[in-house]
């Protein structure tokens, strides 16, 4: 983790990059939880070669309050699984590193996000435990050029490499696109919560530790 000043009597931003090279995808990183108007402004750039994706991302980096560069070349001459896959799963790899341990931060977050008809509802826990309930009730086989099966998919990846339990659930809604996009944004302000800081040292379980 990287941990930037941002100004005279503020914290460090919580900052990492990663790359993720595989014989499918390659791909390159960098996320920011904080943001700063002046000294740390967000800067949002999503270039994974799937447009949906790309819309979702960065309306999750957006609404997160999180400043997120990713660039992937994949192998979409095969179908768009490898490179949505790994680009969660790269996401939450730079999530973890840039959290670094869990402490002082809220570790809980609930985002609740409506886009038109369709309403969202996501809950994280930064917990060290990776688990994913994903319902969002697709219908259509793809919006734009992703499948829709790969945006559960897309959650679960994340959870799994951000070592996060992630619940995402569409309420209601008839557009499919609504419907995810609501979503994403949900996710977004879930972990805006989660991650904000306390102003404590402490390890936010009764373990102890996590």
């Amino acid at each position: 983790m990287a941990a930037t000043a941002i100004g005279a009597g503020t914290l460090p931003v919580r900052t990492a990059s990663v790359e993720r090279i595989t014989n499918e995808t390659k791909i390159k990183c960098t996320l920011s939880l904080d943001v700063h108007p002046q000294a740390a402004p967000q800067t949002i750039s999503v270039k994974t070669g799937i447009g949906f994706l790309d819309h979702m991302l960065h309306a999750l980096a957006k609404h997160g309050g999180m400043s997120l560069s990713i660039v992937c070349d994949g192998d979409l001459w095969i179908d768009d699984h490898h490179t949505a896959e790994d680009c969660a799963l790269a996401l939450g790899e730079a999530f973890k590193a840039a959290l670094g341990p869990v402490k002082g931060i809220k570790r809980y977050g609930t985002g609740h996000a409506p886009l038109d008809e369709a309403l969202s509802r996501a809950v994280i826990d930064i917990s060290s435990r990776p688990f994913c309930v994903a319902d969002l009730g697709l219908k259509r086989e793809k919006i734009g050029d992703l499948s829709c099966e790969m945006i559960p998919h897309v959650f679960h990846s994340f959870a799994m490499a951000a070592g996060v339990t992630l619940h995402v659930d569409c309420l209601r809604g008839d557009n499919d696109h609504h419907r995810s996009e609501s979503a994403f944004k949900a996710l977004a302000l879930a972990i805006k919560e989660a991650v904000s800081r306390t102003g404590l040292d402490d390890v936010p379980s009764t373990k102890g530790v996590l």
